[in-house]
């Protein structure tokens, strides 16, 4: 018997799109969700901190919105990534204008600006963003003595060495709260 070779994940997406297109498929359209749903979350998250409910409404539309319009995508025109994200984008603008209170808050410009380039990746762009900003908010949070050692070896590319003479220190003492100080960051990160 031949074991069947399991699809890439893209493939897998493709499929799934394609069974959500051609035969209305909920399981399909399930894990479409379950995969795109929070990437969606964190691209609206990443452009306004903090606007959960927003964040829900749009990536709850963009899923209508793939139920709606499977059919409509071309693969030789962008990737699903890109496909999905656009619909993202402009599911933002449609509600940022039906949420405003004069329209004219809007500033089109502004959210032109976050078109998705042909060849960036929104998931990992907005994930960046929320690590840097999840370890700097972690370093405020180390002991000065810490986060000192830590900015002169990883922030100003010292060696331990150069770090323990400029501040004169042991050596020892350098690496024992680069150490801590990595632990504790890391133990923060990951929260």
């Amino acid at each position: 018997m031949e074991r069947a070779t399991p699809l890439p994940i893209d493939e897998k997406r493709l499929a799934d799109l394609f069974a959500v297109a051609e035969h209305r498929d909920q399981a399909a359209l399930g894990r479409l969700f379950d995969h795109y749903v929070p990437k969606v979350r964190s691209f609206c998250l990443a452009a306004q901190p903090g606007a959960n409910l927003m964040a829900d409404d749009i990536a709850q539309e963009v899923m209508i919105r793939i139920w709606n319009k499977a059919h409509t995508y071309k693969p030789e025109s962008a990737s699903l990534n890109t496909w999905v994200f656009t619909l993202a984008r402009n599911a933002r603008i449609d509600y940022l204008r039906k949420n405003s209170r004069h329209q004219s808050d809007i500033d089109p410009e502004y959210l032109w600006q976050n078109v998705i380039d042909e060849n960036a990746d929104p998931f990992k762009d907005a994930q960046q963003k929320r690590d840097q900003e999840r370890i700097q908010q972690g370093l405020d949070k180390l002991p000065p003595d810490q986060k000192q050692v830590l900015s002169k070896v990883y922030l100003e590319g010292k060696t331990h060495k150069e770090a323990a003479e400029e501040l004169s220190l042991p050596l020892g003492t350098i690496k024992s709260r680069v150490r801590l100080a990595l632990h504790k960051l890391t133990i923060y990160v990951k929260r």
